[in-house]
């Protein structure tokens, strides 16, 4: 038998749901969420730090820098709204020494830009009041920052989708999407499913599903896996809330970080490399079909030419506890290696064209009875309610 829906919803993290949802509030007709794991939120929404991004980071104008600032605050009014435990603790950036001055006073005048409220410039007495274990010449502190259990969303989004009349298959992976009519039949292991509307929210395989369906982009999925360790509960004590270093503007990620999370567990990274799987928690974790697939796209090898430096150190602190925790020194000095023990990792769905450039925003195409979420890259999961607005507008 084939379920007949008005729109499918491909993916069922915290994207795709908070699509999902915005589409059955919008009464756009009948919804389903294909999701290909067991469980909703079981990859990028179910495995990072749990961060309410401010949109500090961001270029301005660019829809990360909007729909974040948007999506934050839909974010901590949902959580309100439906007594989901979260917290607006603020964070600190540290510069480690007059070099990073710069640095600093720029992310201050992007934050300025995007509307963040309440900054404050910390002299190097204000850090160690905020955090006794940090050193730093000056930072900057952003109240409008905070954590929460993303995947504790997801299960009230769920919950509140099927309230609204819409449907969520669990082990239902798309293999093959065929035209039906003016609509779509896609097939999965759980059964065919027919939509007069196809949303892709599948993160990590998202251009995959992109090709399935007749359009293939001009970019690749590589998937980055970031690695953490957890403060030993009695080294807690250690960090009082979110701490990051002044990020090299030449690369997309943040750098290692300390984050106390809703739960009150604290992590300390994460790293940055290379995953050989796009689900691949592990170090050995491998997939010859992702792997090649990394290696033959011709852009990873001159993203490679440029990073491969940064991109070693990077391995040698997956590997090396000793380089990891030499690694955290640079924001807290004193830090015992003891003090921690391995925790988990997540992977980043990261877009890569074919020149190399890493995409440093959000990638949302449209078709012909499709959109695509092409680059999802944090902070969608903050900027999940506004992105699926932005989705939903699209839909006719």
């Amino acid at each position: 038998m084939t379920d007949r829906f008005d729109i499918a919803v491909i993916g069922g993290g915290i994207v795709g749901c908070a699509t999902a949802l915005t589409l059955c509030t919008r009464n756009k007709g009948r919804v389903v969420v294909l999701e290909a794991e067991s469980l909703l939120a079981s990859h990028q929404t179910g495995n990072n730090s749990g961060v309410i991004h401010s949109g500090l980071y961001y270029r301005p104008g660019s829809a990360r820098a909007a729909l974040c600032t948007q999506g934050r605050d839909r974010m901590v009014a949902f959580c309100e709204a439906h007594a989901i435990p979260h917290r607006r603790c603020g964070k600190i950036v540290v510069a480690v020494c007059d070099s990073e001055r710069a640095a600093l006073a720029e992310l201050k005048r992007r934050g300025e830009a995007n509307g963040l409220a309440g900054m404050e410039d910390l002299d190097e007495a204000d850090i160690r009041a905020l955090e006794p274990a940090i050193r730093g010449v000056a930072g900057l502190r952003i109240a409008e920052t905070g954590v929460v259990d993303y995947r504790r969303v997801v299960e009230v989004m769920a919950r509140l989708i099927l309230e609204k009349g819409g449907a969520i298959r669990t082990g239902h992976r798309v293999t093959a999407v065929q035209k039906d009519g003016d609509g779509f039949r896609l097939v999965t292991p759980g059964g065919a499913v027919t939509a007069a509307f196809v949303v892709n929210c599948a993160g990590l395989q998202c251009d995959r599903v992109a090709r399935l369906c007749g359009v293939p982009p001009d970019l690749r999925i590589v998937p980055f896996r970031g690695e953490y360790y957890e403060f030993r509960k009695d080294c807690r004590h250690l960090v009082n809330g979110l701490v990051y270093p002044v990020p090299d503007p030449s690369l997309p990620f943040l750098g290692v970080h300390f984050t106390r999370m809703v739960d009150n567990r604290v992590e300390a990274g994460p790293n940055a490399i290379l995953a050989l799987r796009r689900e691949g928690y592990s170090r050995t974790s491998f997939s010859a079909s992702d792997t090649l697939g990394t290696l033959t796209w011709p852009g990873f090898w001159k993203l490679a030419a440029r990073h491969w430096r940064s991109g070693m150190g990077e391995i040698h602190r997956s590997f090396s506890k000793r380089a990891f925790v030499s690694a955290l020194r640079h924001l807290m000095p004193d830090l015992d290696g003891n003090a921690l023990v391995r925790g988990g990792a997540g992977v980043r769905a990261q877009a890569l064209s074919k020149d190399g450039r890493l995409l440093d925003d959000f990638e949302i195409r449209t078709a012909h009875g499709q959109v695509h979420v092409l680059n999802a890259p944090s902070p969608a999961a903050t900027a999940s309610l506004a992105i699926g607005q932005v989705i939903a507008d699209r839909i006719h």
